[in-house]
Order: structure tokens, then sequence, then C-alpha cells
């Protein structure tokens, strides 16, 4: 793809997990393969937690390190047998002084690890009548923004529960992202009401492409995900979405619409610096 050309081809791979880490590896690398063999994708994005359950009790049980572990090793090898670049999900990271991170890891059409985001705002809630969830209680929280660079496109990272801060989301429109790539496991809960709703208001509020990636759904699992892996364009409308299962989403992503949303309704020109502003700590 020449790195002038506006449209990137993108796959979202919802996939089925299980409490085996390397069939949970090995499915990924064959739908990975698959979609490449018939579809030729730029970029391929995985679900969060995809090669471990995800909860609390398991996190520190499936983590391993960063880049040195199983599942890195296998991604870096399939960007570089692909020639694609991976954004894998996350996986249970151990870090230093034992910490355990929900991390995302981004591969280069070499191999490279070129990204790393540990999950910014940890999963925390208590829905009456819902669902209780503490990530807190085995993982600590990152503390750094995620940016990549695709062939002149500057995409941010975030992980599930992160899309629902606006304020990180705005961050990268200050820095010239053009989509925002959220690896995510809504639930049965909070999936129905916010999913959708959070992908087309991040898109509308900083006018860029929106994508999540989801678990398929297991309604067997302790932790049921929602699925619905998901494309919003700039103008907030949904270009493509996942049903519940197993599913692998391929689209055209046409670059060139952010800018042109971006000139018809200048709103980033016209906010009222003098009165607020979104800006990193230190800044």
């Amino acid at each position: 793809m020449s790195k002038v050309s506006s449209i990137m081809r993108l796959a979202l791979l919802q996939l089925k997990g299980s409490k085996d880490k390397t069939v949970n590896v090995q499915n990924a690398a064959s739908k990975i393969e698959a979609v490449v063999k018939e579809h030729q994708p730029r970029l391929i994005t995985l679900p969060e937690c995809f090669n471990a359950p995800y909860g609390t009790k398991y996190f520190r049980e499936y983590s391993e390190t960063i880049p040195d572990g199983y599942t890195s090793q296998q991604l870096s090898n399939l960007a570089k047998k692909h020639q694609v670049y991976i954004v894998g999900g996350t996986i249970p990271e151990l870090g230093d002084n034992d910490a355990i991170y929900n991390t995302c890891t981004v591969w280069s059409p070499s191999g490279d690890l070129i990204a790393k985001h540990r999950k910014m705002h940890l999963f925390d809630i208590d829905v009456k009548g819902g669902i209780c969830f503490k990530e807190s209680e085995t993982l600590s929280a990152g503390n750094d923004f995620t940016t990549i660079d695709v062939d002149g496109h500057k995409i941010g990272i975030g992980i599930c529960y992160d899309i629902r801060f606006e304020e990180m989301a705005r961050l990268y429109r200050n820095e010239g992202c053009e989509m925002i790539i959220y690896p995510a496991a809504f639930n049965m809960t909070t999936g129905p009401l916010h999913w959708e709703l959070l992908q087309r208001s991040r898109a509308n509020d900083n006018q860029l492409f929106v994508v999540t990636t989801s678990p398929a759904r297991d309604s067997s699992a302790e932790y049921v995900a929602y699925g619905h892996s998901m494309i919003v364009d700039p103008w907030a409308k949904v270009q493509k979405s996942a049903s519940d299962g197993e599913e692998t989403v391929v689209a055209d992503i046409d670059f060139s619409l952010v800018e042109q949303v971006r000139q018809q309704i200048p709103v980033f020109s016209q906010r009222r610096l003098d009165l607020y502003a979104t800006a990193r700590n230190g800044q």
C-alpha cells in the first residue's frame, strides 16, 4: 500500500475464547491466515484478553512477559509471515515488581513490537442487578498514551473501559489521530446500553474512526462478552458490525473522510480555548 493512499483495508477478528492459552492463540493464528489469504488486509485487530479467560482470578495465572512471552512471539511471527500490522488485542502482562497489566501489543509487518498500551482506566463497576467487576483487585493501571503510524495515518490505542473517558480520546484527536482502536469486552449489562453509543460518541466528538474488537459471546463463560465488534466512521455512522458469534469483519477505511468531516463541521478550530482546554498533565 502506498504511503499516500487514503484507503486501508482493516480486519477485525471476533474470536471464541477458552481456558487453553495455546488453543486461543492458535485459533487467532488460523483466523489471521484465513483473512490474509482471502482479503489481504493491511491491519488486523484482535479482541481484549484473547489468549485467556477474562476474570480477575485468571489474570496472574495467564500473565506473561512482553515481548519474549509465548503470545508475543506468536504475534510477532504472524505479523512477519503475513506482512501485516497486528493490533494484538490484549493479554495479561507480567510487568516489573510482579505487577499485572491488561496490555495491548502492536506488531509491524517486520515482526517488530512498535507499541505497547497498558489499560489506563481499570474496569471497576458495580451495577445493581447487573454486574460487579473490579479489575483493580489484580491489575495495575497504565500511565502512557499510545499512538502508532500506519502508512502515514496516526492511530490511537485504548482498551475497553478507556472508551468511557472522552478526555483520553480528545487528547488523541489533539495529537492528530484519525482513528482510535479499542480492543474491548463489554458484557451483557453494559453492552446493550452503551457499546454502540460510546463508539459513535467518541467518533462524533473527535471526527475520526473508532474501531472495537470484542471476543465472541459464550453464554457458558463466567464473563459473557457482548460481541458486536464494530467500525464507526467520522460521521458517527456504523460502517460495519459483527453479530455476537465468532466472526471476521473486513472493511476498507477511507481516511479522506476524516478531513472531509472536519472541514465541513470545523468544531476543532471553533473551540473556545480561551475558556477551556483538554491537555495532558505537564503541558
